[in-house]
């Protein structure tokens, strides 16, 4: 079957699940391109809906990387929240990594990647032979990456999440799920737009 075809059945056999699952995620994104609380609540359904998405279709990985979503979705909640003792505003601000925020996420990112791609080729070789190591711990690990970076507010998670929607666009779609595969898509858009209003902020802002 070729990939055309593939996305056209996986858009004929999308569930009310899924499509609650992509709303909710984009509407996730865009709270969180406009800096706005909203974006951990919402976030929440969609990570919880696609853990079990996720599982149905192989995709470990991301199975496991929804999970962390839902963890740190918590956390970012709680973070984002603080306030400023000094002063009536929120404590956390956007700002850029400095080289040592730069040497932790690039660690982070490729300690992740290692571990799950030898986890999910033990999986592949001896259990399920759909799963497709290298695509989905690239997904998984800068997806890691970028929802750590968020619940910092550093511009350079935008980056992780654009690298993780170009991987999960094509896999998606390879695994029936093709409504979710344009979601991919839509995020990648709205990561990018996500980027350049962060950096604006944080550029105004001296940060």
């Amino acid at each position: 079957m070729s990939f055309f075809q593939y996305f056209i059945e996986g858009l004929h056999t999308a569930t009310l699940l899924e499509y609650i699952a992509v709303s909710t995620g984009i509407a996730s994104v865009w709270f969180s391109k406009k800096e706005n609380i909203w974006v951990y609540p919402v976030g929440l359904i969609n990570t919880t809906i696609y853990i079990y998405l996720s599982s149905k279709a192989f995709l470990f990985g991301e199975s496991a990387v929804n999970f962390y979503y839902t963890i740190m979705s918590i956390y970012g909640w709680w973070s984002w929240l603080q306030k400023d003792k000094s002063a009536p505003t929120y404590s956390l601000k956007i700002t850029f990594s400095d080289r040592n925020w730069i040497i932790w996420q690039l660690a982070f990112f490729f300690l992740l990647f290692l571990m799950i791609y030898a986890a999910l080729y033990f999986l592949k070789e001896n259990f399920y032979a759909n799963t497709i190591p290298c695509a989905d711990s690239l997904a998984t690990a800068s997806a890691f990456t970028g929802m750590w970076m968020m619940t910092r507010k550093k511009v350079e998670s935008w980056y992780w999440w654009i690298l993780t929607n170009i991987i999960s666009i094509p896999l998606y779609i390879y695994k029936g799920y093709s409504l979710t595969g344009i979601y991919y898509l839509v995020l990648l858009f709205l990561a990018i737009a996500g980027l350049r209003a962060w950096n604006s902020k944080a550029k105004r802002a001296g940060y």
